[in-house]
């Protein structure tokens, strides 16, 4: 693997997003000509579901199915069977690599943590009886998730945007996981998670841009900044590798380095993606 040509995976982005109708194949062709060479593209409700898988075999990406907890409770009667319909008719697509983006949020107000419970929990035992990693969505309720992961044993996965403490870090690795790590590292004021990037060992994390959310520092907007006009600062998947950069600084590492071991980390958490790597890559 060259340093002038490196191949990186974007292990979470939402190319199906609307933020993206208007120029999503561009999207797609900066993100490759930036050396992202695959990119993991979760569903998180009922219409996505189709949407992922589409774009995924269509671009030559990886896709998951699952229920985000943010959507869970606005999911017509029947959803979690057409998820288990869904994940059985692409039982040997090699496009699917997981079940996801599924997971628990105590940080948006409003939201039945017990029905968001039932809901991981039951996407939970759909992974296992697929024998498919997870992708999970974890803000502000790291201790519940494991609790939910140490009653429904799962082949790993990844914890997106991962942002608990070092001991939870821990408990995520013991039960098989990777650590996602994006945009919020490259922030200055990021300390915990800079640190947590920076110490924990060399398999233990992979990385991600959750375009279009969650941008980097140098695309980031203040309120103050979208209210005078100066935009939203989408992130694309074309950012990783700048991001990579500074996980490679954090870890006083060269960029090759960080390329190879994060391709080595996203196989082994979705041990699919090994056979929609470009060449070059493996």
């Amino acid at each position: 693997m060259s340093a002038e040509r490196l191949t990186w995976i974007d292990t979470h982005c939402h190319l199906d997003a609307p933020e993206f109708d208007p120029d999503r194949r561009e999207v797609r062709a900066r993100a490759r000509d930036a050396g992202v060479g695959l990119l993991v593209l979760p569903a998180v409700h009922s219409p996505s579901l189709a949407v992922v898988q589409a774009l995924a075999r269509q671009e030559g990406d990886a896709y998951a199915l699952g229920f985000h907890p943010l959507y869970v409770e606005q999911q017509l009667p029947g959803a979690l069977q057409r998820l288990a319909d869904a994940l059985g008719a692409a039982r040997d697509d090699p496009h699917l690599v997981a079940v996801g983006e599924i997971g628990l949020d105590g940080f948006v107000a409003g939201l039945d943590p017990h029905e968001q419970a039932r809901w991981c929990a039951a996407q939970l035992a759909l992974a296992r009886d697929a024998g498919l990693p997870v992708i999970l969505h974890v803000r502000r309720a790291v201790d519940p998730l494991l609790a939910l992961l140490r009653r429904t044993r799962v082949s790993g996965g990844i914890a997106h945007a991962f942002n608990g403490s070092e001991q939870q870090a821990r408990a995520f690795l013991d039960l098989g996981f990777k650590l996602g790590f994006g945009g919020a590292m490259t922030q200055a004021r990021a300390l915990q998670i800079r640190r947590l990037a920076a110490d924990l060992p060399a398999d233990a994390w992979v990385l991600e841009t959750d375009a279009p959310d969650i941008p980097p520092a140098w695309l980031y907007r203040s309120a103050q900044q979208r209210q005078d006009g100066l935009g939203h600062g989408r992130n694309e998947p074309a950012e990783l590798p700048r991001i990579a950069r500074t996980l490679a600084e954090l870890r006083g590492l060269n960029l090759s380095e960080v390329a190879r071991q994060s391709t080595a980390n996203a196989v082994a958490a979705l041990p699919r993606l090994l056979g929609l790597l470009p060449r070059e890559a493996t």
